[in-house]
Parts: structure tokens; sequence; C-alpha cells
């Protein structure tokens, strides 16, 4: 499938999608979030594909934000539509069967940082810097920022960012939980292609089940979570991947896992 705003790739087990319009500072039109829904669509039904990678082309911006040109054009029910349309690939991605990570290289402003929010994990580069500066142009967060962020770094923090539109740098973001780590930016790849390599190596079942536990347990009550996280942990028992990971911790040798 041939794409104009992003790049796509696959390393061995690993995709790599790449937000690609560096003289926009990789802004988020409408194009590029179809392009994106389709990449992510084909990824998750590609078996040879077992997680991916999202990161943004150049070294100035993951994705400073929306195409603000796009958007000063909208009426307030395509503005509405827009929102919601876009907001179906953020929780795609949410809800991706298989570990995402965005690699966060310079601005991830707006819907730059809603974008990232929707991945599983973020790692960010030193020079990263994020946030929700909506209000600066008479705006709210329209892809899910107020919600995603407040679960991510709670109510408080969340408020501060989205009514001030102050931009923090990479260190902020991984005090108050907005970023797992933060690595210097020529290592950027490498650390999140480290980090998916490690996870390949567990049983891919039990990945997916776990991705889906801690991302539907977050939407639930306390005790509904804990009853779902129950349901998937006997679930996992009837695959082939737990009697080969218990055998193998047993007869203490390496675990040979099929994803069955």
């Amino acid at each position: 499938m041939s794409y104009q705003n992003i790049l796509f790739e696959q390393k061995d087990a690993m995709a790599i999608i790449t937000i690609n319009r560096p003289q926009k500072l990789n802004a988020l039109n409408q194009q590029t979030i179809d392009e994106l829904a389709k990449a992510f669509s084909v990824i998750r039904d590609d078996a040879s594909v077992k997680g991916v990678i999202l990161t943004g082309a150049g070294e100035k911006a993951f994705a400073a934000g929306a195409d603000i040109e796009e958007l000063s054009k909208m009426s307030a029910i395509e503005a509405r539509d827009a929102s919601l349309n876009n907001n179906h690939l953020l929780s795609a991605i949410e809800h991706f069967p298989k570990p995402v990570i965005a690699a966060v290289n310079g601005f991830c402003l707006g819907g730059g940082n809603e974008l990232a929010m929707a991945c599983h994990m973020r790692w960010a580069s030193e020079n990263a810097k994020f946030g929700q500066p909506e209000v600066n142009l008479g705006l709210i967060c329209g892809y899910g920022g107020t919600q995603r962020l407040a679960r991510l770094i709670g109510k408080g923090r969340a408020l501060e960012l989205v009514v001030s539109g102050n931009i923090i740098d990479a260190q902020e973001a991984y005090r108050i939980g907005l970023a797992n780590h933060v690595v210097p930016q020529t290592e950027l790849l490498e650390a999140c292609s480290r980090f998916l390599q490690t996870v390949f190596q567990k049983g891919p079942v039990a990945v997916k089940l776990s991705l889906d536990a801690v991302t539907r347990g977050l939407e639930m009550p306390l005790e509904d979570g804990i009853a779902y996280e129950a349901n998937l942990f006997g679930l996992a028992f009837s695959t082939a991947d737990m009697k080969e990971g218990t055998r193998a911790f047993l007869e203490k040798r390496k675990a040979n896992f099929q994803g069955k």
C-alpha cells in the first residue's frame, strides 16, 4: 500500500510508522489521519508484525499538532465530526492487540500529544516538548486530550496543562508520568526497538491479553476491572503458550512460544 504523508517499513517483527510531513512539523491533517488508520488496520491483521513504533520524520517534531490551516476552515459541525472520526483512530491504537510505542522526537503538541497518549507507551528524546496548547487558539483538546491526559498524569496536572497551554520538556514529562523514558535523540529508535525485542520473547497471547486487561480495565470501576482480569487470566490457561511456558519453567529451559 502506498502513502503520501507517512512512511511504513517492517524490520523483522517490528513495524515502524513515520509521520512524514517535516515541512509542516508533521502536523496532522485529515489525509495523514486517514493514512495512519489504514496502516494500523493492515498491521492489525498481519501476523508477521508483533509490535509497532510510531514516530515523526526529522529532528524537530513527532507531530506539532493538528493542521491549523485545515482547522481554520471548518464549521462547528465539521469540527465535531472530525473530532469523532479522528478519535476512532486513537481508540484503535489504544486498544491495539500488539504493543505500540510512540518514539517522540521534538515537538509533541496538541493533536500530536493526543496521538502519543493513545499509544501504549512513550519514549522521549532529550529534545522532546509536550503540551496541549489549544487554549492559545481559543480551542480545547479535540482528540481525547482532556480524557487521556487526566488518566495518565492525574486531574490536577492535566488541568494545569490544558488551561495554561504550557509546554513542558522531556524530563518534566518523565517526572509526571507522561513519558516512560528519556533517551538521547540518536538512540531513540534503538531504545524502542530493544524494548520491543524483549517483549517479543514473551508469550504473544499473554502480551495481547495484558494490553487488553490494562486498557479496558481502566475504563471500568475497579471491581469490574478485577473481574475482567480474572476472566482473561482464566482464558490464558486454555492456551498452548501457557502450557509451553509453565513446562519450560519446570524443565529449566527457554520457552518456545507459538502464539496459540
